[in-house]
């Protein structure tokens, strides 16, 4: 599965063969707002549109976009997993935020 992203969205991308093209959907947000595109350019030109439509959309509608992503993430861990991760911050003279996101920025 691969990724494109457009004012703070995020899509998920994949081929059809049923269809013989390209679909994506908005990743992060419960509204379906789906594009497709037969070429990786006109992939991203739909999306980008598709993205527009849907905050005009929500604009005429009198109501705010669903946001993607917060930035934040709330984890549940085993205490001693957790004293291991804030060991190893430590180590790399990092706080444990800043050693887990760059941990999870090398994750492709």
């Amino acid at each position: 599965m691969n990724t494109m992203s457009y004012k703070g969205y995020a899509a998920r991308i994949e081929y059809s063969d049923e269809d013989d093209c390209f679909v994506g959907h908005i990743a992060g947000i419960n509204d379906v707002v789906g594009f497709h595109g037969d070429s990786v350019s006109e992939l991203h030109t739909a999306f980008e549109e598709a993205v527009d439509d849907y905050l005009e959309t929500c604009k005429k509608a009198g109501r705010s976009p669903q946001k993607p992503y917060s930035g934040h993430i709330m984890l549940r861990v085993p205490p001693e997993l957790h004293a291991k991760a804030a060991m190893m911050a430590e180590a790399h003279g990092k706080s444990l935020n800043s050693w887990v996101t760059e941990l999870l920025s090398g994750a492709d």
